[in-house]
């Protein structure tokens, strides 16, 4: 039985009705039901709706920051360009933390400190899956990213388009082996779930159903029930939804993003 976010947290606010939410603007809607409500839209088509109605081409020119366990993040994107910040307060004192394409390092007290080749790529593996997931389907229109649809599923009664996302080795990262199954509702196009295989660190898979939803300087965010099985490989996530329909998973945490602003980038 699906554990409830109050049985976790008595403290968590109690997030808004999934599938009660409508996007804010009627014109807004009807250009997002037109994406996505077509009789058999392609993987492409699906994702460019889905980007619509998440607001993803407000993300460029803007800083958007929030706090996620205790780490503040300050996230910006211009074109191909990125800069990730993280800080946070530890044993060692105040820690300063980028990532862009050109750069990565850390600052202790102001002062830049030499990592080891495996504290880098574990620093740079952190900060990145923070904002990846926090921005999606932001990233969904990489040139790495192949996607594929998988064909329609009803999870809580309600109509979803599947679309699997596999990467290529070049361009996609040390994560390029992961898979990604992404449920996309068939009207709102909204993110409402999403399946993940991964091989880093120790392999294994997860789900993850989208929670108290909020819009931000017109970017929609949402936080996260996560949930696991263990009988599921590589090429079963996509049944996830099924379990998960079933009463048959149980939540093993929850992923919040805190105190998000969006703000214009500055020239």
């Amino acid at each position: 039985m699906n554990t409830t976010i109050e049985a976790l947290d008595p403290n968590y606010p109690s997030p808004y009705p999934l599938f009660s939410m409508r996007p804010a603007a009627t014109i807004f809607f009807t250009l997002a039901l037109s994406a996505c409500s077509s009789a058999s839209p392609d993987a492409q088509a699906i994702v460019d709706g889905a980007l619509e109605a998440a607001g993803a081409s407000n993300i460029d020119g803007s800083v958007i920051t929030f706090d996620f366990r205790g780490k503040h993040f300050t996230v910006t994107h211009d074109g191909g360009r990125y800069r990730y910040e993280r800080d946070y307060t530890d044993s060692t004192g105040t820690v300063h933390e980028v990532l862009s394409n050109d750069q990565l390092y850390r600052e202790i007290n102001g002062h830049s400190t030499q990592l080891s080749a495996e504290a880098d790529d574990i620093m740079e593996e952190d900060i990145n899956s923070v904002v990846y997931f926090a921005l999606l389907p932001y990233r969904l229109n990489d040139r790495a990213v192949q996607k594929r649809a998988l064909g329609t599923s009803v999870v809580h009664g309600q109509l979803y388009d599947m679309i699997e996302v596999t990467f290529r080795q070049d361009g996609g990262g040390k994560d390029y082996q992961d898979r990604f199954v992404y449920w996309f509702h068939h009207e709102r196009c909204t993110m409402d779930f999403l399946a993940y295989y991964y091989h880093s660190g120790e392999m294994g898979s997860r789900f993850r159903q989208a929670i108290h939803p909020r819009t931000v300087g017109g970017i929609r965010f949402a936080d996260y029930l996560n949930f696991d099985a263990d009988t599921l490989g590589l090429n079963d996530i996509e049944h996830y939804g099924s379990l998960f329909d079933a009463g048959a998973l149980e939540t093993v945490s929850i992923v919040t993003l805190d105190h998000i602003k969006v703000q214009a980038r500055k020239p």
